[in-house]
């Protein structure tokens, strides 16, 4: 059976910050979900778009990729992408951790 070449194959692993989450800011407020699954989806199967819907969130996404080796194929082809006229920021999500008391 053959590896899809975006697969790591050499043993080496990830650094931590890469998860199969990407957080996406500086998009156009009109690009629909459709637009962000054929422009991800490129880069593998996508498991969920949350599109910010609020005044606060307006403008940013989270990808969830089903492969953390698409996530991180996505997150550097994406990153400076121009989307509909805006530089897109790609970042791995992480998640906070609550401050010990």
């Amino acid at each position: 059976m053959s590896v899809p070449p975006s697969h790591n194959t050499s043993g080496l692993r990830l650094p931590p910050e890469v998860t199969r989450i990407l957080y996406v800011r500086n998009l156009p407020f009109d690009v629909s979900a459709n637009a962000m699954y054929d422009t991800f989806g490129k880069y593998g199967a996508i498991r969920q778009v949350r599109m910010g819907t609020n005044a606060k969130t307006k403008g940013t996404a989270y990808v969830v990729y089903e492969d953390i080796y698409d996530a991180r194929n996505a997150h550097d082809g994406l990153s400076g992408y121009n989307l509909a006229g805006r530089y897109v920021v790609v970042t791995y999500f992480q998640q906070r951790t609550p401050l010990a008391a």
